[in-house]
């Protein structure tokens, strides 16, 4: 069996592959099948939509709270490079007054 390409789905298909799983007429791997997904990537949604119903295991992330770690963790990042810029430019002008 060939590896897959990488796709990306919307939300909207993401919760209605999930609420299929919940009705408990099929398995997640039927569903998967069904729907032309790996059973690891619908397992790992179903468990997301868990965390984010609030009954998931204590400390784990609701998708809000990955978004918001990836946004905040993209600022540190462009905010360490600007630090960066500022104390190289002022041990440059610090070199050049004397």
């Amino acid at each position: 069996m060939g590896r897959r390409h990488r796709r990306s789905f919307s939300r909207e298909f993401k919760a209605e592959a999930v609420r299929l799983c919940k009705l408990g007429d099929r398995t997640i791997g039927k569903v998967a099948k069904d729907l032309d997904l790996t059973e690891t990537a619908l397992r790992v949604w179903v468990k997301q939509a868990e965390i984010d119903a609030g009954q998931g295991p204590p400390g784990a992330l609701t998708t809000a709270e990955r978004e918001e770690l990836t946004k905040l963790r993209a600022q540190v990042k462009r905010l360490e490079m600007e630090r960066d810029i500022l104390k190289k430019a002022t041990a440059f002008f610090a070199k050049e007054s004397t």
